[in-house]
């Protein structure tokens, strides 16, 4: 990811309507299908500003990684205390069996070697611990976006399910969300490459509109985990480790 997208993550992600509807979103799918046991272990991979880190300490005794050291700067004045430099695949200093709970959001289309992450990530675990992973869908969909924030792929959703079946995990769940603005986010990009303008830069949109996209985006998380929700702008997958 750019420097600028780090500070600019750091300005936004407690005021702009994706985070704040996405942290709801990840919250409820962790109550519901990956909850630790009380004072349980977390581990968040790759938190970078650490923008998930509070919502994440709610539900047990959180660690964090972070590999760039700017973002990491930002995120332990966040948590107050250390945050761990390891680079996925390798993971180095953390010890195997360690954690109730493991996530990885938005991360794993970062590595190269997607199964060698979670080959690494899977030792980490207890037995019967769990690991939820979010990613960008749709590989059709590459934009700037992707470009800025140095993705290495975007998935479908069969993809993500060979990716987990191959690994040493065990797929319990996986599904797509962010799907109630998906037609408007694929009417925009659609416009955006017809304009010349394949733009991407994050702006904080008026108060009224961003609180508009917060409750739709929001109202997600009775459903995701639940049903099955239509083909959305991200999959998440949950496993467990064996």
């Amino acid at each position: 990811m750019e420097r600028a997208a780090y500070r600019e993550m750091a300005d936004l992600d407690q005021r702009h309507w994706w985070y704040r509807a996405r942290r709801a979103i990840l919250a409820e799918l962790i109550r519901r299908e990956a909850m630790p046991p009380k004072d349980g272990r977390i581990l968040e991979i790759g938190c970078g500003t650490g923008h998930n880190l509070d919502m994440l300490g709610k539900f047990g005794r959180l660690d964090a990684v972070e590999l760039d050291d700017e973002s990491r700067a930002i995120a332990e004045k966040r948590l107050g205390r250390k945050i761990i430099s390891a680079r996925l695949p390798e993971l180095a200093g953390i010890s195997d069996g360690e954690y109730d709970l493991i996530v990885a959001l938005d991360v794993i289309e970062h590595i190269d070697d997607d199964a060698g992450a979670l080959a690494a990530i899977a030792p980490k675990l207890k037995r019967g611990g769990k690991f939820v992973m979010t990613v960008p869908a749709h590989p059709w969909m590459w934009s700037a976006h992707d470009t800025v924030n140095h993705h290495k792929r975007r998935y479908s959703k069969r993809a993500l399910k060979r990716l987990i079946e191959g690994s040493p995990l065990k797929l319990d769940k996986l599904g797509y969300f962010n799907s109630l603005l998906f037609p408007l986010a694929v009417a925009d990009r659609l416009a955006s490459k017809l304009r010349g303008k394949d733009e991407a830069e994050v702006k904080l949109p008026s108060a009224p509109l961003n609180a508009g996209l917060e409750a739709v985006f929001a109202a997600e998380r009775h459903l995701v985990g639940r049903l099955p929700l239509p083909p959305g702008l991200s999959l998440f997958a949950v496993a467990s480790a064996i």
